[in-house]
């Protein structure tokens, strides 16, 4: 009796949603909003626009945003109106109009973008990141040639990797990594004691970490976010998942704005 009756609150919370917040034509983007202990959304001058109602939320991709009431996880719309009950153990964000979800018996599967439950198998997709160039070694060590113009990054470093954007490589000089560009200058020294790019978000802002602490790279190569979080979750839907040192979790935009008190 008691876990149906907060069920039901939690239903009630996602109904009440305003729907004068909607986001018309993708041009406003929420960012999840963190104010002590409650969760809502605000715009991207920082306006709470969805009520603190939650107790976590996430990222809006394609309208559609897990969050959570107690121990159990919901979805709902651009305008906090409820995509699906409040009635999952898990929930996964949506990608290509899917997500993964788990029952508190145990059963998981993915939804659809309306919370209809899916049958057939996800679609099997590469994404077809182009290659920049070639790597260049001579001496033991390696550089990099990029395909388009004839800049070649000199053989000087341990390891280069390929960001697939932008002409920019990643380059370690023994146990630190930093940045050049098509042009074969140094955009960000070597420093960090691991960048990390990831295929999901097209390699876009990378995680660095340095000392046990963690940042991001803009699309420049240079430091978007000094090295300060306790962890750094890659970009996803504009937005990044971080914790600070004293265990406090929010998310920051793509300026590093941070979405939390």
């Amino acid at each position: 009796m008691i876990r149906f009756a907060r069920l039901l609150l939690a239903l009630l919370l996602l109904g009440s949603a305003p729907s004068a917040f909607a986001q018309s034509g993708g041009e406003v983007r929420l960012v999840p909003y963190r104010k002590g202990a409650q969760w809502g959304y605000a715009d991207r001058r920082g306006r709470v626009v969805l009520p603190l109602r939650y107790d976590e939320a996430g990222p809006f991709v394609d309208e559609i945003a897990w969050v959570r009431v107690g121990t159990l996880y919901g979805y709902i719309d651009g305008a906090g109106n409820p995509v699906t009950p409040v009635q999952y153990a898990r929930a996964g964000t949506f990608r290509r109009g899917r997500a993964s979800v788990q029952l508190p018996d145990g059963s998981t599967f993915d939804i659809g973008p309306s919370g209809q439950r899916l049958t057939e198998p996800a679609e099997v997709t590469e994404e077809d990141f182009l290659a920049q160039g070639d790597p260049v070694r001579q001496g033991g060590k390696v550089g990099f040639r990029f395909t388009v113009g004839s800049a070649v990054v000199p053989p000087v470093y341990d390891e280069v990797r390929d960001l697939y954007h932008d002409g920019l490589v990643l380059v370690r000089q023994g146990p630190k990594w930093g940045v050049v560009d098509n042009r074969g200058r140094l955009r960000l020294e070597p420093q960090f004691d691991a960048i990390t790019a990831v295929e999901q978000n097209g390699y876009q802002f990378p995680v660095v970490e340095q000392q046990g602490r963690f940042g991001y790279l803009g699309p420049d190569g240079k430091l978007l976010v000094a090295p300060k979080y306790a962890r750094a979750e890659p970009f996803e839907a504009g937005v990044a998942r971080v914790t600070t040192p004293d265990g406090q979790t929010g998310y920051i935009d793509q300026s590093g704005r941070e979405y939390f008190e």
